[in-house]
């Protein structure tokens, strides 16, 4: 799994780096075929703005962004974000198999 931290309009330090490639490291918790994770830290206005896409197999593809008053929040709600996209869209593929569901137990 690739992750990219990347910088809009600000230079970032080493230690905001490292907490958002750890933030996206737990990712895969929640599902085990991600691909690639970019994160895209900008400041539009005076305001922090984090932004991150996911790439999982099967071309899906789950954007988080968040605007606030900190970084670290920032990175926090907008992986959050994410997490709850791909929770989701497992529970999606769980469901999908079939079986006998309870409507049609006799």
């Amino acid at each position: 799994m690739n992750i990219t931290v990347n910088a809009r309009h600000m230079d970032i330090t080493e230690a905001i780096r490292a907490y958002a490639q750890d933030k996206a490291q737990k990712l895969q918790r929640y599902y085990d075929r991600i691909m690639s994770i970019e994160i895209i830290m900008d400041i539009e206005g005076g305001t922090p703005t984090v932004e991150v896409v996911t790439v999982a197999t099967h071309n899906s593809t789950f954007v988080g962004r968040h605007r606030g008053e900190d970084m670290y929040g920032c990175i926090d709600n907008a992986i959050h974000k994410v997490e709850e996209q791909l929770r989701r869209h497992k529970d999606r593929l769980r469901g999908h198999k079939g079986g006998v569901s309870a409507e049609g137990q006799v």
